[in-house]
């Protein structure tokens, strides 16, 4: 079977730090972080002051008013991301054979907003009351299924659901589709809207969510003193393309996927192997089918939760594997974009295609303390000029899923 180039043409964003492309990477290179007090609800009860919220979102600058109306959160989100991607890559309905494009997408949860209002009516009101809207807006397939519907994408349609590494993985598995030859083009990425009572309340019953009530306490990935994730949310979504179609059409082209791996860590519910065994396996996937040697590789865009438990073995995964690379630098985005759970990996695949065309690794925001079991370079202020030529993005999700993304910088 002929193996295809699969290369980046196109980026959109919702996000805690803008609702757009350039404003999410912008305060990313410039190291703004989107987390702040929670304001979609009062959180007073659940022991949790932080989030990193979407703000200021107006789905009708891109969506039909009546067809927005029907969508939860999470869907919007996906398909305004989405419409931004096309745009990006400068596609419009008529550029392309319906059905050489296609949609994989992710989300950890869905429409956990509209499960709440719904559940909430139903015990108020009887299930009589319940909205005819309510499954079509809750289901983890919508986000796919409505991008495909509002972009004419009849190639296939499919959701991933593998919490925290569901954005990787659908990206990867576009990846493959192009690889193989069964699309020309893939909407692909992840969402979530889980910043509602329910999700802070669920998490922070699993004791995963930090209790700090200042902002520079919360999310701070491989410090010594962090204390858990900070629940953030929005999209991100990427255009793949066949490098051949790409080049006919002129696009320009961002970066290029050349590997993917994911493994299980069969493990635990909630914890990673403390060995970080299934990470290394899923790096060693990623690197080994880029062509890239271990020595070589530049850049990891880390899960980095600011979990005890996930960023002790992933630094060890990390430092196992690449410990013949003296270069090579690390970074948790979580420090500015808290934790997006399904739609993390997604926006985490934006930042590191930015990271390759911008000359810049993103800063390792929050850290004040390493954690000496944390045994990797971080990026900061002073070291993080750099040419990015390669690089990683892992996602690491409950269930023990481990999924990593290699991108190489774009050369003929």
């Amino acid at each position: 079977m002929q193996q295809h180039r699969v290369v980046v043409t196109g980026m959109g964003a919702v996000s805690p730090l803008g609702n757009d492309l350039n404003s999410f990477l912008d305060g990313i290179f410039a190291s703004k972080t989107g987390i702040a007090p929670i304001t979609h609800f009062d959180a007073s009860e659940t022991g949790v002051t932080l989030a990193a919220e979407v703000n200021d979102f107006d789905p009708l600058k891109r969506l039909d008013k009546k067809v927005s109306k029907r969508m939860d959160n999470f869907s919007r989100y996906a398909v305004y991301s989405a419409m931004e991607a096309m745009e990006n890559a400068g596609l419009s309905k008529g550029d392309y054979d319906p059905y050489d494009l296609g949609v994989i997408y992710g989300s950890g949860i869905g429409g956990l907003t509209t499960i709440q209002e719904q559940a909430i009516k139903m015990s108020k009101k009887g299930p009589g009351r319940v909205s005819p809207f309510f499954v079509p807006n809750s289901i983890i397939n919508m986000a796919a299924g409505n991008i495909s519907i509002n972009l004419d994408a009849r190639n296939t349609s499919q959701a991933i659901v593998t919490a925290c590494s569901s954005g990787t993985n659908a990206i990867g598995d576009a990846y493959e589709h192009i690889k193989n030859g069964k699309a020309k083009l893939m909407i692909t990425g992840g969402s979530e809207a889980s910043v509602n009572e329910l999700g802070i309340a669920g998490f922070a019953a699993l004791s995963a969510l930090s209790t700090s009530e200042t902002v520079e306490g919360g999310s701070i990935p491989f410090d010594k003193n962090r204390n858990g994730f900070v629940m953030g949310e929005g999209a991100g979504t990427l255009i793949l393309e066949d490098y051949d179609h790409a080049k006919a059409r002129g696009a320009k082209i961002l970066g290029e996927i050349v590997g993917y791996g994911t493994t299980s860590d069969a493990y635990h519910l909630t914890a990673p192997r403390p060995d970080g065994a299934g990470a290394i396996a899923a790096m060693k996937q990623a690197v080994d089918e880029g062509d890239i040697k271990t020595s070589d590789l530049d850049y990891v865009n880390a899960h980095g939760t600011s979990t005890h438990a996930n960023d002790s073995a992933e630094s060890k995964a990390i430092s196992t594997l690449f410990g013949d690379n003296n270069h090579i630098k690390v970074s948790s985005t979580k420090g500015m974009t808290g934790h997006a759970l399904g739609a993390a990996g997604a926006l985490e695949a934006v930042i590191t295609v930015g990271a390759l065309n911008r000359g810049q690794m993103p800063v390792n925001v929050g850290v004040k303390e390493q954690d000496p079991e944390c045994d990797v370079t971080l990026v900061n202020e002073d070291n993080k000029k750099s040419d990015v030529k390669t690089a990683i993005s892992n996602s690491f999700g409950f269930g023990g899923h481990n999924a990593v993304l290699a991108f190489k910088k774009y050369s003929e």
